[in-house]
C-alpha cells in the first residue's frame, strides 16, 4: 500500500490539470498559480518518497514524466488560448513531447525504461518559471495595474526553455543511439 504513494501523487497531478486549466482560461491567474504549485510540490514529493523508501517502479518511471508533459502542454495550450504565448511555441513543445512519448512507449515495449536526465528536468523548470512569470504578469496587467502594464519579460524565459527543449531532444536521441536503442537491429518490431 505505501509503495503506491508516489504513483498516487502522480495520478493526482493528472487530476490537478483540470482546475489549473480552468483557472487560467477564466483569468483567475493566482488560483491557477496556486494549483500549479501544488502540482509541482506533488511532483517533488513523489520523487523524494520513491527514492528515499525505494518505491521506484517501472510504472512510476513511465507515468511520472507523462504527468509532467501533460501538465506542461495543457498549461501552455491554455496560455496560447488566452493569447499569452504564441501558437508556434505550443506546437514546438507538443511535437517534442509527442516524439518523446512515442520513443518512451517504443522502448517500454522493448522492456526498456529510460529515466529523465538533468537536461529534461532543466527544461521543465524553465517552463515552470516562464509560466509562473506569465501568470503574475497577466494578473498584474489585468487586475492590479492595467494602466501601466509590465512588459512581457517572460518571453525571454520561454526562449530559454525552447532552447533547452531542443537541446534535451538532441541529447535524448544521442543517448538512445549511444546505448544502442536506435541501431537498426534494435528497431525491429516483434510480430
Amino acid at each position: 500500500m505505501l509503495k503506491n504513494i508516489p504513483n498516487a501523487l502522480t495520478i493526482l497531478r493528472f487530476i490537478l490539470i483540470i482546475p489549473i486549466i480552468y483557472f487560467i482560461l477564466t483569468g483567475q491567474y493566482i488560483a491557477g498559480f496556486i494549483v500549479l504549485t501544488i502540482s509541482g510540490i506533488t511532483d517533488v514529493l513523489d520523487g523524494c518518497i520513491a527514492r528515499k523508501f525505494n518505491f521506484i517502479t517501472n510504472f512510476g518511471k513511465l507515468i511520472d514524466p507523462l504527468a509532467d508533459k501533460s501538465t506542461q502542454v495543457a498549461v501552455l495550450a491554455a496560455l496560447t488560448f488566452r493569447g499569452i504565448i504564441p501558437l508556434w511555441m505550443l506546437i514546438l513543445v507538443f511535437v517534442k513531447e509527442l516524439v518523446m512519448v512515442a520513443g518512451a512507449s517504443f522502448l517500454y515495449g522493448k522492456k526498456l525504461v529510460v529515466s529523465s536526465r538533468w537536461y529534461g528536468k532543466l527544461t521543465t523548470v524553465l517552463f515552470y518559471i516562464a509560466i509562473v512569470c506569465s501568470l503574475f504578469i497577466e494578473y498584474w496587467n489585468t487586475y492590479l495595474n492595467p494602466s501601466n502594464p509590465i512588459s512581457s519579460f517572460d518571453d525571454y524565459i520561454y526562449y530559454l526553455a525552447i532552447l533547452a527543449t531542443v537541446f534535451s531532444l538532441v541529447m535524448y536521441f544521442k543517448q538512445f543511439y549511444q546505448e544502442g536503442y536506435l541501431k537498426k537491429e534494435n528497431l525491429k518490431i516483434d510480430d
